[in-house]
C-alpha cells in the first residue's frame, strides 16, 4: 500500500508512459481478454469492419491501461487536478433535488473512468452521494479502493448491504449512485432485455427502489476529449409518480440510454468483462 501511494505522488503524464508499456505488454504480448473482447465487439457492431473493430479495440486497451494508471493517481491526486481533468454537466439536476430534501437515484454504466468521476463528485461538488460497490474479491485491492474512493467523503455502500444500509437512512438526502449494467447474481431479480444486439440480464434493483419509494432517476453519459481528461453529463431519465409506468420502463430507458453512450464512445465501455456469459 505504501508502495503505491509513493508512485501515486509521481505526475499522471508519467504514469502513462508506465501505462503505455503494459498497453504493449497486454495488448501484444499477452492478448488480455482478446477473445471476450473481439466476441462482445463483434456482437455490438456487426455493421462495422474488422478493421473499425480492431480500432475500436485498440482504443479500449489504451483507456483500459490508462485508467490503472489514473486509480493510481487517485491515491493522492488533489482536488484542484481533479477539478482540470473531470468534468460534470448538469450536477445541479440531482443537487437541488437533494437540497429540497430528496433522495436521487443516479444510474451509470461501466465507462472509463467511473472512478475519476466519483472521486471528481465527492472532491469538488458534494458529498452528499452514497456509492455502492460490488466487493473485491482480494482484501487488499478492496482495502485500496476503498481508501481511494472515500478520501474526500461521501459515502460506501457494499451491494450486499445496500437494502439494508437503505432502510437505515431512508430519510437522508442524497444521490445514490448505482453501476447499473452489472450483472446480476443468481440470487437477484433478474430481467431479460436487447442490449448491443444480444439477450441480457439486467438488475432491476435501481427501478424497484425509484418505483417503490418515488425517487427520480438520473443518467450519466460521458465523453473522453483527451487523455485523462473526461466530461460527465447528467440529465433526467424519470420522475414519479409511477402508478401509470410500465414495467421495467426505466431499466429499458437505462439500456437505450447505455447504449447511446456506447454508440458514440465505443473505446470508453469495458468490453474486457464477459457480461455476456450466461445466456437466456
Amino acid at each position: 500500500m505504501l508502495l503505491i501511494k509513493l508512485i501515486s505522488y509521481l505526475p499522471l503524464s508519467v504514469l502513462y508512459v508506465f501505462s503505455d508499456l503494459l498497453y504493449l505488454i497486454g495488448y501484444y504480448l499477452i492478448g488480455y481478454r482478446k477473445k471476450v473482447i473481439r466476441e462482445n465487439l463483434l456482437h455490438a457492431f456487426p455493421e462495422k469492419t474488422d478493421q473499425e473493430r480492431t480500432k475500436i479495440e485498440r482504443e479500449f486497451f489504451r483507456n483500459l491501461t490508462d485508467s490503472f494508471a489514473e486509480i493510481i493517481k487517485m491515491y493522492t491526486i488533489s482536488q484542484e487536478e481533479l477539478a482540470q481533468r473531470v468534468q460534470i454537466e448538469n450536477a445541479h439536476i440531482p443537487l437541488d433535488l437533494v437540497a429540497k430534501g430528496e433522495v436521487v437515484v443516479g444510474m451509470t454504466g461501466h465507462f472509463f473512468n467511473w472512478e475519476m468521476h466519483l472521486l471528481h463528485m465527492m472532491a469538488n461538488v458534494s458529498t452528499q452521494c452514497e456509492v455502492v460497490y460490488l466487493k473485491v474479491n482480494s482484501p487488499f485491492f478492496e482495502k485500496l479502493m476503498k481508501t481511494i474512493r472515500s478520501r474526500f467523503g461521501g459515502m460506501l455502500v457494499e451491494r450486499a448491504a445496500f437494502q439494508r444500509e437503505y432502510l437505515r437512512n431512508r430519510k437522508v438526502p442524497r444521490l445514490i449512485v448505482l453501476a447499473a449494467d452489472q450483472r446480476p447474481t443468481n440470487a437477484e431479480i433478474r430481467y431479460w432485455a436487447p442490449f448491443m444486439n444480444r439477450e441480457t440480464i439486467f438488475f432491476e434493483g435501481a427501478e424497484k427502489l425509484a418505483k417503490r419509494f418515488d425517487h427520480t432517476v438520473i443518467y450519466s453519459d460521458v465523453r473522453k476529449p483527451k487523455r485523462g481528461h473526461y466530461i460527465f453529463t447528467y440529465s433526467l431519465m424519470d420522475t414519479p409518480p409511477y402508478k401509470e409506468a410500465a414495467d421495467h420502463s426505466i431499466t429499458d430507458e437505462f439500456i437505450r440510454r447505455t447504449e447511446q453512450t456506447i454508440r458514440h464512445s465505443p473505446s470508453l465501455y469495458l468490453w474486457s468483462h464477459n457480461r455476456w456469459k450466461v445466456s437466456r
